[in-house]
């Protein structure tokens, strides 16, 4: 399996390419695609997904990253 995970800032997880998801007991979580955004402000309507919540609520992830943030036009 071979996965790219890109943390977007103030926004979502967003995986790549061959990846499995599992719930926390084991069982596995169908993507429905080979590109998913993972939610990191934990408000999302459709965990483990991002729903767009995290704009809503202004969710900062705090990376205090100095270099520039991924670009979020290939969501």
């Amino acid at each position: 399996m071979s996965a790219s995970i890109v943390p977007y800032e103030d926004g979502p997880l967003i995986v790549r390419g061959d990846f499995e998801l599992r719930t926390p007991d084991g069982q596995p979580i169908d993507p429905g695609r080979g590109t998913v955004a993972l939610c990191r402000c934990g408000r999302s309507a459709i965990k483990p997904f991002c729903d767009g919540t995290h704009k809503a609520v202004r969710f900062k992830a705090g990376t205090g990253r100095e270099s520039p943030a991924p670009r979020q036009d290939r969501l």
